[in-house]
Formats: C-alpha cells, structure tokens, sequence
C-alpha cells in the first residue's frame, strides 16, 4: 500500500512534465537520493512511464493524480468544500454515508484515487487502475422533490460534456448517463438520492477515463484527444461548471439545458434501437429528451415513445456489438477459410455463440459441428483465400455449397479504394469490416498469418489499401532455404541480438513492427490530431503487439481481436 509521501511524490510528477530531483524532493520533505527507492514502491503500471535526464524526471504521459494544495484552492474558488481521498472503496458511498449520519453534504466534494468499489447505472462496476481516472462524487441539496430530478444525471453529462469539448475532447453524450468519444465509452455519472432535514440530498458520481485504461475494452480516455492536458486543469474547469449547472438546475429543472444537450448527444435524429437483456424493446428515431429526461423515439408508425432510464440500453441502428433486431438473421454458420487453416463461428439472434478451427487435411470437427448445429435453414457465409480445392473439402463435410464472399467497391459505408476490387483478398475486406465493431477512430488493422496484411482505414470510412509481407513462418523458410548459414531454429526476439538465432528472431519481428509503425504513421499524417487505432489479429498477434515500441503502445489504442474476418462477416450479414 503507498503511503502519503508515494502520493505526493506522483502528483508532484502528475502534469508530464520536467522536474529537477531537487524540487520534487523538496516538495515531498525528502533528499533526492531517496526519490529512487520511494519510486521502486509505486504501482508498476505507472513505474513504468518515468523517464530520467539530467537530473529531472517526468512521466511520459500526465495522469489522474490530484495535488491536495492545488484542489483545495480550485474548490473554495468555485464554493465547494473539498476532499481527497487517495483509497475508498466508492466516493458515492462515503458521501451517502455522510448524510445518513447527519452531516451536511452540501456542496461537498470528493475525489478518489484508488476506487475498489466504485459502480455505474444498473449496478455495474467501474474499472480503473490508479492514474487512469478522474474519480469523484458531488453533494447536493435539492429543493425539489426527488421525482423532480430525473434529469440530473442528464445536466451533470452536459456540463461535463462542454468543459471537455473546451480543453479539445472530442465527446458526446449517450443517454441517459454516458460520455462517450465514438463508440467508445469515455466516462458516466450516477445519481443517488437520500432525504435529508426535508430536503433532496443527492450524490452526483462522476468518472472519467484520463488516462486510456488497460483492462477496459471499448474505452477512450481524454488523452488519447488532448494529450497535453493536466488533471488540473480539468478539475479547474469542472468545479465551477458543475456548481452552475446545479444551481441552475434548481432554479429551472432541466428546460434550459435542452438544446444544450441536443447539441452534444450523439444518437440525436439517428435511427436507434432500445434493448434489455439483449432483446429489442423498442426501434426508431431518437428524438432527444423531454423536460423530465426521459428518451423520446418516434417508431416507424409515427407514435412517440417517452423511454425513462432504467434496465435498458440503448444501441445505434448500425452498431452490431448488440444482438441483431428480433432474431430475424436466424441461424449462419461463419466461414473463415485461410491459406492454412479454416475457422468457424454459428451465429445465433446477431452473437456468435461458438467457433472452432481445423487443419484442411482433418476437417472431421467440421463436420461434427455441422452435425451438431447445422440444419436446411441454416445460412452459411464465408471469406476464402485458399484455392478452389480446399473450398471444396469444406462444401462436402457441409453437404452443401458455402456461399462464398468476396471483396466488395463498397459496403456499410465504407468506400474500398482497391484498384482492381476482384483481385484484393476477401480477409482483407472483412477484417476492414469486422474492424467497425471494435473502433469508430481511424485504423490500421493488421493480420499475422501466413502471411501478413497491414491496412488503413479512415475514420470517414475509406479503405486506403495497405501492404502485404511474408509472415514470420515464410519469412524463416526464406532464410533457411536462400542463405548458407541461416538454416536453423530463431531465438528470441532482444532489442539487439548477440546471437545468429536471436538476430533471426528479432529481425523478422523487427520488419512487421516497422511496417505497422509506418503504416501508422502515414495514416496519422492524412489526419493530423486524429487518433488512429491498432487492431491486430491472427497467430502472431500477441507478438506484434508486444513487439511495438512502449511509447508506442502508450499513445494509441492497441487491440488483439481473434477471429476479425469472422467479425465482419458477421457485422456484414447483419446488416443486409
């Protein structure tokens, strides 16, 4: 556990920027030689990012880590009255807890570095390590009564929304309660509401990404956008905002923040569909909010719908990480048919359900499969790069001829640029299309089989094209059978190898690194400030990913998503 000192020492670096051992050791009321062995105590996620030169230090990146002095400045400032804690298990409880015991939580504010417990809307948890999140509860007294406040949540989102939109944070807000960048969760407020001396008390829980989190999936964090910007500066802009927001919340209800959050929601006039537990409730035309923050859609037979928040979700029409609407896809069987192996995936209501794999020479699983799940309704699809023989094998363990995909000039508005589209791979095309499901941002989207494939998509949907190389087996079978001394197992992959094996090893992950890298690099340059993803798939995935630079893989968001083809067959089918 870190002690006080270990907090003081991370907020002190907390900005990103220089700073001389002498002033950190000052600040700290250590001796610099120290510094070292306190730093060997912090969490290693954040041990990680320092970088000495010439006697200073800085992280590589700022993070979430708040300076008490600095708080309590910006707090009286704005007429909160502050407190930071570094470990509690959730910030909305310890407020609620507050107020249960008579204290008044009036403008009171709270703000957690290491939540064990902290949770969102319908009872899920929140997911962060120390450093990555920007964590805090607000205390509020209401004169209205507690049926009054149902749009709250929606008033902290657009306040929140507006400060981040200021400092160069490109984010929206998805009913009821979420910021998001995209697709991509960015942060949420949770509302919870005590009785106190006749009064409303209410919590207003905020997180919000700072830093983009390692064990999230489909997260974004404010320095993936802004990546200069210190947390203090955010909490400088929050804590007056919030108390605006408030103040004029209790005057006036939700009313003058309409058009306000009209503005910012990301679904507003958009098809949409409302979902709970996975099945379609309800399908139609996000038309904004009322003045009680209830979701109003107008169905396909022109009647509005009024939706309050509660056990449900809300999804865009075109996002198929959500169950396909009613089932009507029924039953596919996914085929995923590369040069040295087939995979597979059955598809049920718009999930896949299971997957397998097989070596051409033994596809008996198969057609165990086949025999398991299949049927005459059954509708099966595929992506083929092997030859017409093994296409073959696979019908007759079917029984039935695949119907077999290729690339395509367009589909579900992304644009393919390939010259000659009947000559680009059909893998290549779906993985393009599978990558839609995992990130809205530009991408380069790399797959490490026999051999690998490294292409661009914009964030405006345009499949640039890419690049094609050997893969690590081809690249080793080049050496062994076109050099005198090269014929013989790879090592390890070092940063310089000492020996022929592992000069081997780390040339081959040197060259689809350094692909991956330039590819980046020109997709970054056609979009200036833009963030482009990584998304790799295939056998060596692992390896490329831990091959990049650490730099590298701090700045971007980088993802392994195993069977990617099988992914945009999926997002495909779903959608015609």
């Amino acid at each position: 556990m870190m002690q006080a000192v270990h907090w003081q020492l991370l907020a002190a670096l907390a900005d990103g920027r220089l700073h001389h051992v002498t002033e950190l050791a000052r600040r700290i009321s250590r001796k610099p030689p120290q510094l070292n062995a306190l730093w060997q105590q912090v969490p290693p996620h954040i041990r990680g990012l320092l970088r000495q030169q010439d006697g200073r230090w800085r992280l590589v990146r700022p993070l979430a880590i708040l300076d008490n002095a600095v708080l309590q400045q910006q707090a009286a400032a704005a007429g909160w009255q502050a407190e930071l804690l570094h470990e509690h298990p959730s910030s909305n409880s310890y407020l609620i807890a507050q107020a249960k015991a008579g204290s008044p939580i009036h403008r009171r504010i709270v703000f957690v570095h290491d939540q064990t417990q902290g949770r969102g809307r319908q009872g899920r948890s929140w997911q962060s390590r120390i450093g990555e999140c920007l964590m805090f509860s607000a205390g509020w007294c209401f004169s209205c009564p507690p049926a009054e406040l149902g749009g709250l949540t929606l008033a902290a989102a657009l306040a929140c929304c507006r400060v981040l939109r200021e400092l160069g944070v490109p984010v929206q807000i998805k009913w009821p309660n979420d910021l998001v960048i995209g697709g991509e969760k960015l942060g949420g407020i949770l509302t919870e509401t005590v009785r106190c001396n006749g009064q409303s008390a209410v919590v207003i829980g905020i997180g919000i990404n700072f830093v983009q989190p390692k064990a999230v999936v489909d997260a974004e964090a404010v320095q993936g956008s802004a990546p200069h910007i210190a947390v203090s500066r955010l909490t400088e802009r929050l804590l007056p905002e919030l108390a605006d927001t408030f103040e004029q919340f209790d005057r006036a209800g939700l009313s003058p923040f309409l058009a306000g959050y009209h503005a910012c929601h990301r679904d507003q006039n958009q098809p949409v569909r409302l979902l709970r537990d996975g099945q379609t409730l309800l399908q139609g035309t996000a038309l904004g909010v009322d003045e009680g923050g209830a979701l109003r859609i107008l169905d396909a037979e022109g009647k509005e719908h009024h939706v309050v928040s509660g056990e449900i979700s809300l999804r865009p029409l075109h996002n198929q990480n959500a169950a396909a609407p009613d089932g009507k896809q029924g039953k596919m069987l996914l085929l995923d048919a590369g040069n040295s192996k087939l995979k597979w995936a059955w598809v049920e209501n718009g999930r896949i359900t299971a997957a397998d794999k097989a070596a051409y020479w033994n596809l008996e699983p198969l057609a165990h499969s086949w025999q398991e799940h299949g049927g005459e309704h059954v509708r099966i699809i595929g992506s083929a790069v092997c030859g017409e023989a093994k296409q073959q094998a696979v019908a007759e363990q079917l029984g039935r001829e695949p119907e077999w995909l290729g690339s395509m000039p367009q589909a579900l508005g992304i644009r393919n640029h390939y010259r000659r589209v009947s000559e680009h791979g059909a893998d290549r095309w779906f993985n393009i299309l599978g990558s839609r499901l995992f990130t809205e941002h530009a991408c380069v989207v790399v797959s490490c089989g026999t051999a690998v494939t490294i292409d661009a998509l914009t964030a405006d949907n345009h499949y640039l094209g890419g690049s094609i190389m050997p893969g690590f087996n081809l690249m080793k079978e080049a050496m062994a059978q076109h050099t005198a001394n090269l014929n013989r197992p790879a090592g390890r992959a070092y940063p310089f190898g000492t020996t022929t094996a592992n000069a081997m090893a780390g040339g081959m992950l040197d060259a689809i690194c350094g692909a991956v890298l330039l590819m980046h690099t020109r997709l970054q340059q056609k979009h200036p400030g833009q963030t482009v993803a990584v998304i790799i798939t295939g056998g060596g995935a692992a390896k490329v990913k831990q091959g990049l630079p650490e730099q590298f893989a701090l700045d971007n968001p980088i993802q392994i998503v195993d069977n990617l083809v099988l992914h945009g067959l999926l997002n495909w089918a779903a959608q015609t």
